[in-house]
């Protein structure tokens, strides 16, 4: 089997120092690729209430969430420009490109004015950023797994390439502590008016460095041999997606590989994370500190996986993960409400929530302009359970009847308050809540989960066993789609299939999980989304995808 990089170290344990260079320099886009997303998801919050303060508060977050995924929409057109220049023009020149416009579009973020400033230019601006970055982001991750590969002893692919996947781990951690430390440095008040930008303009430090070590850079062995022998190809846009020879391999590292790896990473480190803080009504300081104990614990399970992949292949170890996530995703999370909210746990299994209504009555509660009033008994009822964090069951109800909600043997009429007039409505809306919101409290609702009574420990345990799995499907990863392509169309092959699966499975997977949430009331319901794409992926892999280690990426 052909070989390429440091042939010194091909038998030996430790990663050489010529090679640690080449793994760190390639791997310093994935530190600003998940310190990013991070970033944007940890203060969805405080963007939300600088960019999207002209809506109502449930249609400002959906925003928030939507230019959040914009950014992973258009990854897999930047896949197509940066890994069709990539294996035109260079692993290494392409992702300089990339590093440099990911880092700005950071940058920029940190000192966008808000929308009470400038209005609908503020959240315009801010996709804007969203979009460039998600653009760099398709060429940033096919362009640093194919460098390292390529670098790596023919015996080592897995390993060398783990490293990339500790280093995303590495950006969310990082975003974290920055995140804490600012916070605790001016406080809660100041961080909420403008420190939330201090993160996102750190980041042009992160920026500074990573450029200086990628300059230091030769360009890939291999990328160099396919070019001295004339071999590259002149068209990589054809010659990978318009023969089915390899557009059938492309669909199937898409399928049956990088849609189930991204839904399982997402969930396990971004989805816990929102879950804790947002349906379980967790202080933000501390789910952050929670999980970033989790990611510190699990981070070496990268290593080790990509590790024993070069020992006894990459496939297997992916699709376990996949396997294991379908299985314990429901029981994990319920688990998780327990330890860290017990009380809404009690209460859920001594007073389930249910609301019994015509479904006539119910609306879709999407508002675009912020301007529509949610009045008729239905709306009422599950926009106040839904803004409470209350799980709750629906119930039919024959037509023209008004919706009631029903806490244990407790019943509650809501009313029709699209009868009413105006003044009368809020009257009558202020008074009910209250009615409802005591109700709750006295069955044991609570309106946040209590600090002292999360059990620390176990909830880090069930985290990073999340985490675990997430190392499974990912730490491997880039070593498998890298030997399923030649050499000439690899950086173009392969970053279209992990952008769309990472991009758009994974990128859209707090939004889709959040809205299948609200439109049923049950806050476990979102995990059917990357249950079944994991699932999808497992069946596929298992009976179409071939072993890869032993392939020789220069034949």
């Amino acid at each position: 089997m052909a070989t390429s990089g440091n042939q010194g170290a091909k038998d030996g344990v430790t990663v050489g120092r010529k090679d640690g260079m080449v793994i760190g320099a390639a791997s310093v886009g994935t530190v600003f690729e998940w310190y990013d997303f991070y970033l944007y998801g940890s203060l969805a919050t405080y963007i939300t209430h600088h960019f999207f303060s002209g809506v109502n508060e449930t249609t400002g977050y959906i925003f928030a969430l939507l230019a959040f995924a914009a950014g992973f929409a258009v990854r897999p057109f930047g896949a197509l420009v940066f890994g069709r220049l990539g294996d035109l023009w260079g692993r290494k020149n392409t992702f300089l490109v990339t590093m440099l416009l990911m880092g700005l579009s950071t940058f920029v973020v940190g000192l966008l004015p808000s929308y009470e400033q400038i209005g609908i230019i503020a959240p315009i601006a801010l996709v804007a950023m969203r979009l460039i970055q998600g653009l760099a982001l398709g060429g940033e991750y096919g362009g640093a797994a194919t460098y390292v590969a390529e670098h790596a002893p023919a015996n080592r692919r897995g390993l060398y390439t783990s490293f990339i996947q500790i280093t995303a781990t590495f950006g969310l951690f990082l975003s974290l502590i920055v995140i804490l430390g600012t916070r605790h440095v001016i406080g809660e008040d100041a961080f909420k008016e403008y420190g939330w930008r201090i993160p996102f303009l750190i980041s042009v430090l992160l920026l500074g460095v990573s450029l200086w070590i990628r300059l230091q850079l030769s360009e890939s062995p291999s990328f160099q041999k396919m070019i001295d022998e004339g071999k590259g190809s002149k068209q990589p846009l054809t010659d990978s997606f318009a023969r089915w020879g390899n557009l059938k391999i492309v669909i199937l590292a898409l399928v049956g590989l990088t849609a189930g790896q991204a839904v399982v990473w997402y969930t396990g480190q971004f989805y816990a994370l929102f879950f804790l803080e947002k349906m379980l009504k967790v202080d933000g300081g501390l789910t952050n500190g929670l999980v970033a104990i989790s990611l510190l614990i699990g981070t070496p399970f990268f290593v080790l996986f990509g590790w024993l992949s070069d020992k006894i292949g990459r496939k297997w170890i992916i699709m376990t993960g996949c396997i294991l996530a379908c299985l314990t995703y429901f029981p994990l999370f319920k688990s998780l409400t327990v330890a860290a909210n017990p009380q809404l746990a009690a209460a859920v299994a001594a007073a389930p929530v249910t609301v019994v209504a015509d479904p006539a009555d119910c609306s879709f509660q999407f508002d675009p302009v912020g301007k529509t009033v949610f009045n008729t008994s239905c709306d009422l009822a599950k926009s106040y359970l839904a803004k409470a964090g209350v799980t709750y069951t629906n119930a039919a109800a024959p037509a023209g009847t008004v919706a009631q909600v029903r806490i244990g043997e407790t019943v509650l009429p809501s009313f029709a308050g699209d009868t009413m007039d105006k003044a009368a409505f809020k009257d009558r809306k202020k008074a009910w809540e209250a009615e409802l919101g005591a109700a709750l409290k006295t069955a044991g609702y609570p309106a946040k989960a209590d600090s002292a009574l999360v059990n620390k420990p176990l909830v880090v345990g069930i985290l990073t066993l999340l985490v675990i799995y997430v190392t499974m499907v990912y730490g491997p990863i880039a070593a498998m789609l890298v030997e399923m392509f030649p050499t000439n169309i690899r950086y173009t092959s392969m970053s279209l299939p992990y952008h769309i699966g990472n991009g758009w499975f994974g990128g859209f997977l707090p939004t889709t999980a959040f809205a299948m949430v609200a439109a049923t009331g049950n806050i476990y319901y979102g995990l059917w989304y990357p249950i079944v794409v994991a699932g999808v992926t497992a069946v596929m892999g298992i009976l179409f995808l071939k072993e890869t280690k032993d392939v020789d990426i220069e034949a």
